[in-house]
């Protein structure tokens, strides 16, 4: 990936509006009722507005290198639904506390009112278990949580709401695209991936958020002495991270723990997925780096 001050134009794709299944145009010529309902149907998808995918980039493309990047292909991400105290709560507060993934560089002074302030961006935020606990502890610190699942937004809205915490925003989208696409070069002080998900199986790897092209792209994205925090209890997924440590040359590996870390690494809480893992005797393996100056 080269270094570039810009961000490049990634356009979002459209998919053709209504149903494409191919029509079995034999079993209706010569019926005017299935002609009737034919026209029907088409007039009816013409009427739909055309769906669209979500922001996409060919990474290597983009970036110009072949680096790994994650290849989450047709997979399909939970939507949940939100409670009617939910629901409240996000039309009010979602325009100033939220943004969806889009090609806009975040103004990052203007959206939390305070200048020269440090930012961290949390990828994978989940319910915001950690980031709720965190954040006060680091009220000078701007915090970004990205997530696609909206349930889970909702309810870190609602806790930091709750709690009075102010130092909190929210982007909801996949977190390499937010990366690429929001944040300009060296904007970030941290950036944090708590439990990712492990997709564990073989063919699956595939999907994994932490590859070089993944570290590559938050290197530039972290000022220099910036900090790369990871944590999994997953063991596999672990010796995958540990054979990574060194594949950045941006990054330099600090081990854990790394006692004068510029940042809080102290998660505060045991996640909903994190207890999941310790009931299994499954050990937790962090891992921190720091860009190069």
């Amino acid at each position: 990936m080269t270094n570039s001050e810009t961000t490049p134009d990634f356009p979002a794709r459209d998919l053709p509006p209504g149903d494409s299944t191919p029509t079995d145009h034999a079993s209706t010529t010569g019926n005017p009722a299935n002609q009737d309902q034919l026209l029907a149907a088409s007039n009816s998808a013409a009427s739909q507005p055309a769906k669209r995918q979500p922001l996409q980039t060919n990474f290597n493309e983009a970036f110009a290198n072949d680096l790994d990047y994650p290849r989450l292909g047709t997979v399909s991400f939970r939507r949940g639904t939100l409670t009617d105290n939910q629901e409240t709560l996000w039309q009010e507060n979602w325009p100033r506390l939220g943004k969806p993934l889009s090609d806009e560089l975040i103004d990052l002074d203007q959206w939390f009112g305070r200048t020269g302030a440090k930012t961290i961006v949390e990828i994978g935020s989940g319910t915001g278990t950690s980031t709720v606990a965190m954040a006060p502890l680091e009220s000078d610190t701007n915090i970004i949580a990205v997530e696609l699942y909206k349930p889970g937004l909702a309810k870190l809205m609602g806790a930091a709401l709750r709690g009075g915490i102010d130092n909190i925003r929210m982007i909801q989208g996949d977190g390499v695209e937010v990366l690429t696409r929001m944040f300009r070069p060296e904007s970030l002080d941290g950036v944090r991936i708590f439990f990712p998900d492990p997709w564990p199986k073989a063919r699956h790897h595939k999907r994994r958020i932490i590859q070089s092209g993944v570290l590559n792209l938050i290197a530039t994205r972290l000022k220099p002495g910036g900090v790369l925090h990871v944590a999994t209890d997953h063991a596999e997924y672990a010796e995958w991270i540990t054979d990574l440590v060194d594949v950045e040359p941006l990054l330099e590996y600090m081990g854990f723990p790394w006692p004068e870390c510029p940042q809080l690494v102290n998660r505060q809480v045991i996640t909903k997925f994190e207890g999941k893992g310790l009931t299994k005797d499954h050990t937790i393996t962090e891992f921190l780096w720091r860009r190069r100056v």
